[in-house]
Protein backbone atom coordinates (compact mmCIF):
# COMPACT_ATOMS: atom_id res chain seq x y z
CA UNK A 1 0.00 0.00 0.00
CA UNK A 2 2.82 2.47 0.73
CA UNK A 3 4.36 1.85 -2.70
CA UNK A 4 0.99 2.38 -4.39
CA UNK A 5 0.42 5.59 -2.43
CA UNK A 6 3.86 6.89 -3.44
CA UNK A 7 3.25 5.94 -7.07
CA UNK A 8 -0.11 7.71 -7.07
CA UNK A 9 1.48 10.81 -5.59
CA UNK A 10 4.25 10.82 -8.21
CA UNK A 11 1.76 10.24 -11.03
CA UNK A 12 -0.37 13.18 -9.89
CA UNK A 13 2.64 15.47 -9.68
CA UNK A 14 3.80 14.44 -13.18
CA UNK A 15 0.35 15.10 -14.60
CA UNK A 16 0.26 18.52 -12.93
CA UNK A 17 3.73 19.32 -14.33
CA UNK A 18 2.68 18.30 -17.85
CA UNK A 19 -0.40 20.52 -17.65
CA UNK A 20 1.72 23.47 -16.57
CA UNK A 21 4.25 22.91 -19.36
CA UNK A 22 1.54 22.52 -22.01
CA UNK A 23 -0.29 25.66 -20.92
CA UNK A 24 -0.21 28.45 -23.49
CA UNK A 25 1.04 31.02 -20.97
CA UNK A 26 4.09 28.93 -20.06
CA UNK A 27 7.19 30.36 -21.81
CA UNK A 28 9.40 28.12 -23.89
CA UNK A 29 12.22 26.57 -21.93
CA UNK A 30 14.68 27.20 -24.77
CA UNK A 31 14.24 30.93 -24.21
CA UNK A 32 15.21 30.75 -20.55
CA UNK A 33 18.61 31.78 -19.15
CA UNK A 34 20.93 29.00 -18.03
CA UNK A 35 22.26 29.38 -14.50
CA UNK A 36 25.03 26.99 -13.44
CA UNK A 37 24.06 25.37 -10.16
CA UNK A 38 26.66 22.59 -10.06
CA UNK A 39 30.29 23.04 -11.14
CA UNK A 40 32.57 20.04 -11.20
CA UNK A 41 36.18 19.61 -12.32
CA UNK A 42 35.44 16.00 -13.29
CA UNK A 43 34.93 14.91 -16.88
CA UNK A 44 31.26 14.87 -17.90
CA UNK A 45 30.39 12.48 -20.73
CA UNK A 46 26.95 14.03 -21.28
CA UNK A 47 28.44 17.48 -21.83
CA UNK A 48 31.04 15.92 -24.12
CA UNK A 49 28.27 14.36 -26.20
CA UNK A 50 26.14 17.52 -26.34
CA UNK A 51 29.08 19.77 -27.28
CA UNK A 52 30.54 17.21 -29.76
CA UNK A 53 33.70 16.86 -27.72
CA UNK A 54 34.48 20.59 -27.40
CA UNK A 55 33.75 20.97 -23.64
CA UNK A 56 34.96 18.03 -21.54
CA UNK A 57 34.22 19.55 -18.10
CA UNK A 58 31.88 22.20 -16.69
CA UNK A 59 34.16 23.86 -14.17
CA UNK A 60 34.90 27.35 -12.83
CA UNK A 61 37.37 27.88 -15.68
CA UNK A 62 35.06 27.34 -18.64
CA UNK A 63 31.77 28.69 -17.23
CA UNK A 64 32.67 32.42 -17.60
CA UNK A 65 33.61 31.84 -21.25
CA UNK A 66 30.67 29.69 -22.29
CA UNK A 67 27.98 31.62 -20.41
CA UNK A 68 29.35 35.08 -21.23
CA UNK A 69 26.82 37.66 -22.39
CA UNK A 70 29.34 40.50 -22.88
CA UNK A 71 32.46 40.58 -25.07
CA UNK A 72 35.99 40.41 -23.71
CA UNK A 73 37.38 43.57 -22.07
CA UNK A 74 39.87 44.00 -24.94
CA UNK A 75 37.05 43.91 -27.47
CA UNK A 76 35.07 46.43 -25.42
CA UNK A 77 38.07 48.79 -25.42
CA UNK A 78 38.40 48.48 -29.22
CA UNK A 79 34.69 49.22 -29.69
CA UNK A 80 34.95 52.31 -27.47
CA UNK A 81 37.95 53.51 -29.47
CA UNK A 82 36.06 53.07 -32.74
CA UNK A 83 33.04 54.93 -31.35
CA UNK A 84 35.18 57.89 -30.27
CA UNK A 85 36.95 57.97 -33.65
CA UNK A 86 33.60 57.94 -35.46
CA UNK A 87 32.30 60.78 -33.29
CA UNK A 88 35.21 63.01 -34.34
CA UNK A 89 34.40 62.78 -38.07
CA UNK A 90 32.14 65.47 -39.47
CA UNK A 91 28.90 64.44 -41.19
CA UNK A 92 30.12 65.62 -44.62
CA UNK A 93 33.36 63.63 -44.36
CA UNK A 94 31.45 60.61 -43.15
CA UNK A 95 29.05 60.91 -46.09
CA UNK A 96 31.96 61.11 -48.54
CA UNK A 97 33.57 58.05 -46.99
CA UNK A 98 30.26 56.20 -47.21
CA UNK A 99 29.87 57.12 -50.89
CA UNK A 100 33.42 56.08 -51.73
CA UNK A 101 32.95 52.78 -49.89
CA UNK A 102 29.66 52.15 -51.69
CA UNK A 103 31.33 52.89 -55.02
CA UNK A 104 34.16 50.48 -54.27
CA UNK A 105 31.67 47.80 -53.23
CA UNK A 106 29.55 48.31 -56.36
CA UNK A 107 32.63 48.09 -58.61
CA UNK A 108 33.72 44.94 -56.84
CA UNK A 109 30.26 43.42 -57.22
CA UNK A 110 30.24 44.28 -60.93
CA UNK A 111 33.61 42.59 -61.42
CA UNK A 112 32.44 39.51 -59.54
CA UNK A 113 29.21 39.29 -61.54
CA UNK A 114 31.16 39.78 -64.79
CA UNK A 115 33.54 36.96 -63.86
CA UNK A 116 30.57 34.73 -63.01
CA UNK A 117 28.89 35.50 -66.36
CA UNK A 118 32.11 34.81 -68.27
CA UNK A 119 32.67 31.56 -66.42
CA UNK A 120 29.07 30.49 -67.09
CA UNK A 121 29.32 31.39 -70.78
CA UNK A 122 32.64 29.56 -71.01
CA UNK A 123 31.11 26.51 -69.41
CA UNK A 124 28.20 26.65 -71.87
CA UNK A 125 30.63 26.91 -74.78
CA UNK A 126 32.55 23.93 -73.53
CA UNK A 127 29.39 21.89 -73.01
CA UNK A 128 27.94 22.83 -76.39
CA UNK A 129 27.67 19.84 -78.71
CA UNK A 130 29.86 20.21 -81.80
CA UNK A 131 28.64 17.20 -83.75
CA UNK A 132 25.43 15.55 -84.86
CA UNK A 133 24.96 12.12 -83.28
CA UNK A 134 22.72 10.96 -86.13
CA UNK A 135 25.37 11.79 -88.75
CA UNK A 136 28.04 10.08 -86.66
CA UNK A 137 25.96 6.92 -86.29
CA UNK A 138 25.18 6.90 -90.02
CA UNK A 139 28.87 7.28 -90.89
CA UNK A 140 29.88 4.47 -88.52
CA UNK A 141 27.18 2.20 -89.94
CA UNK A 142 28.29 2.97 -93.50
CA UNK A 143 31.96 2.26 -92.77
CA UNK A 144 31.44 -0.81 -90.63
CA UNK A 145 28.44 -2.49 -92.30
CA UNK A 146 28.05 -0.70 -95.66
CA UNK A 147 24.63 0.56 -94.68
CA UNK A 148 23.17 3.08 -97.12
CA UNK A 149 25.87 2.60 -99.78
CA UNK A 150 24.94 2.08 -103.45
CA UNK A 151 25.85 -1.20 -105.19
CA UNK A 152 26.30 0.44 -108.63
CA UNK A 153 29.79 1.31 -109.89
CA UNK A 154 30.71 3.92 -112.50
CA UNK A 155 31.50 2.53 -115.99
CA UNK A 156 35.10 1.56 -116.58
CA UNK A 157 35.90 1.16 -112.91
CA UNK A 158 35.41 -2.59 -112.72
CA UNK A 159 38.30 -4.82 -113.76
CA UNK A 160 37.37 -8.14 -115.38
CA UNK A 161 39.78 -10.97 -115.88
CA UNK A 162 39.65 -12.75 -119.25
CA UNK A 163 39.51 -16.48 -119.01
CA UNK A 164 42.01 -16.94 -121.83
CA UNK A 165 44.84 -14.89 -120.38
CA UNK A 166 48.06 -16.84 -119.93
CA UNK A 167 49.37 -17.09 -116.37
CA UNK A 168 46.16 -16.03 -114.76
CA UNK A 169 46.57 -18.74 -112.20
CA UNK A 170 50.27 -18.05 -111.59
CA UNK A 171 50.95 -14.35 -110.91
CA UNK A 172 48.59 -11.39 -111.18
CA UNK A 173 50.41 -8.07 -111.59
CA UNK A 174 48.74 -4.71 -111.26
CA UNK A 175 49.54 -1.89 -113.65
CA UNK A 176 49.37 0.63 -110.80
CA UNK A 177 52.21 -1.02 -108.91
CA UNK A 178 50.08 -3.07 -106.54
CA UNK A 179 51.48 -6.06 -104.75
CA UNK A 180 52.03 -9.21 -106.77
CA UNK A 181 50.23 -12.19 -105.34
CA UNK A 182 51.45 -15.68 -106.36
CA UNK A 183 48.65 -18.04 -107.21
CA UNK A 184 50.61 -21.23 -107.90
CA UNK A 185 48.63 -24.37 -107.86
CA UNK A 186 45.27 -22.60 -107.93
CA UNK A 187 42.57 -24.09 -110.18
CA UNK A 188 41.47 -22.14 -113.23
CA UNK A 189 37.90 -21.64 -112.00
CA UNK A 190 39.04 -20.19 -108.63
CA UNK A 191 38.50 -16.46 -108.21
CA UNK A 192 41.92 -14.70 -108.27
CA UNK A 193 42.94 -12.29 -105.49
CA UNK A 194 44.53 -8.91 -106.20
CA UNK A 195 46.31 -7.31 -103.25
CA UNK A 196 43.96 -9.02 -100.82
CA UNK A 197 40.76 -7.88 -102.67
CA UNK A 198 38.48 -10.53 -104.08
CA UNK A 199 38.01 -10.17 -107.85
CA UNK A 200 35.02 -11.16 -109.96
CA UNK A 201 35.19 -14.52 -111.74
CA UNK A 202 36.15 -14.67 -115.40
CA UNK A 203 33.48 -13.72 -117.91
CA UNK A 204 31.44 -11.64 -115.43
CA UNK A 205 31.36 -7.84 -115.25
CA UNK A 206 33.09 -6.23 -112.33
Amino acid sequence: PSVLDSFALLSGQLNTLNKVLKHEKTPLLRNQVIIPLVLSPDRDEEIMRQTEGRVPVFSHEVVPDHLRTKPDPEVEEQEKQLITDAARISPDAAQKQIQSLNKMCSNLLEKISKEERESESGGLRQNKQTFNPADTNALVAAVAFGKGLSNRRPPGSGASVQSGQPGAGAIIASASGMQQVPMTGAPAQQQPLLAGVQMAPAGQPG
